[in-house]
């Protein structure tokens, strides 16, 4: 069973960037928690595919060199999967046969 939805504050911008630089582990631990915080709050039924999507997170950014490698490899990450979504949002391969429900053409609806 999944705990209710959480709602994370974080704290201002500058005080985090401060932790980062002066305490790099307080900041790893801080980010962690409140991944895992937000992980838990999930549905059980997402909080598996969740947690793999947070390790490949995890080990894209510890191979990179520095802040700004982890920022575009992440950002192609997200673009590789924008894709993916907006394939199966627009595939073709849409089977009539697995549904007998009336398909109203957007613009006609109103």
């Amino acid at each position: 069973m999944s705990s209710p939805l959480v709602n994370q504050t974080l704290p201002p911008f500058d005080e985090l960037v401060e932790l980062a630089q002066q305490n790099p582990e307080a900041f790893r631990q801080f980010k962690q928690d409140m991944c895992e915080e937000l992980i838990l709050s999930a549905s059980d039924a997402m909080q598996d595919r969740l947690w793999a999507q947070q390790s490949h997170i995890d080990r894209v950014v510890n191979h990179c060199k520095n802040p700004n490698q982890a920022n575009v490899l992440l950002m192609r990450e997200l673009v590789s999967q924008m894709i993916k979504f907006q394939d199966v949002i627009e595939q073709d391969g849409y089977d009539e046969a697995k549904s007998d429900a009336e398909v109203i053409p957007f613009d006609s609806w109103r």
